[in-house]
């Protein structure tokens, strides 16, 4: 009796799905709107798609200055720019929040130094948030100061540097930080990179400023200027472009 009863019950659910399923339209669930807006890429992953801003194409450095407002000092020459020693980082005029970045850079061919000290520089998102720049082809050093590391904060999930002298790609999505009124992180900044194509940060929190010395901190801040950093070392830059995401 009691099988009989299951068997029943089976039956009915299954004539009550047939029947909703009958009743049911695929358009129920077709969403229309908004449409996305139509970005045309680049004709290769170096290239701009046709909403980013580019900060460097090779022909000037008009997007930038040195943080005292200095035009900048750095070396021009055949497209690339190159750090010149002694003269201070330098700073996008325009400042951003959310971003998608792109950006290729080299360390020297010729090998000089070891560890921090050979191909030493960093991309620092809002001015504050450092993605290392640095020769970690076959030298090692401490792995969350390596080459993709939030610098002192998260060690990258890879290492595929190519040799110096050959170009360095990073591809980076970051979402800004929003505060609370007394200056706390409401949402902590995140942050995504690929380094040649290979995922090695994956929507990595971000703690805080990245300090060469003691913890990060944490200071109430707006939308800022992305910074590359003279660390002494003739490290090149190219192709430098972002899609803001907010």
């Amino acid at each position: 009796m009691k099988r009989r009863t299951l068997i029943v019950g089976i039956s009915l659910l299954l004539v009550a799905t047939l029947i909703i399923c009958q009743n049911l339209n695929p358009k129920d669930t077709e969403i229309w709107e908004p449409e996305p807006e139509v970005v045309v890429p680049g004709v290769s992953s170096s290239d701009p798609p046709s909403d980013a801003i580019v900060l460097f194409s090779g022909d000037d450095l008009d997007q930038w200055q040195h943080n005292d407002g200095r035009p900048v000092e750095w070396d021009l020459e055949n497209g690339i720019v190159v750090v010149k020693k002694g003269t201070g980082d330098i700073r996008t005029k325009e400042a951003f929040g959310s971003i998608q970045l792109h950006i290729e850079w080299r360390t020297p061919q010729e090998i000089e130094g070891e560890g921090q000290g050979r191909g030493n520089s960093g991309l620092f998102l809002q001015e504050r948030y450092e993605v290392q720049i640095l020769d970690s082809y076959n030298n090692r050093t401490y792995s969350n100061g390596q080459a993709g590391s939030i610098y002192k904060q998260s060690i990258p999930l890879a290492n595929p540097m190519r040799p110096p002298g050959e170009w360095q790609s990073y591809d980076i999505i970051y979402h800004a930080p929003s505060f609370e009124d007394e200056g706390t992180y409401a949402q902590h900044p995140y942050v995504t990179v690929l380094h040649n194509g290979v995922l090695i940060q994956d929507h990595v929190k971000i703690l805080g400023t990245t300090e060469f010395i003691g913890p990060p901190k944490v200071a109430k801040h707006g939308k800022s200027s992305i910074m590359l950093q003279d660390h002494g070392n003739p490290v090149a830059f190219r192709n430098i472009w972002v899609r803001e995401l907010d």
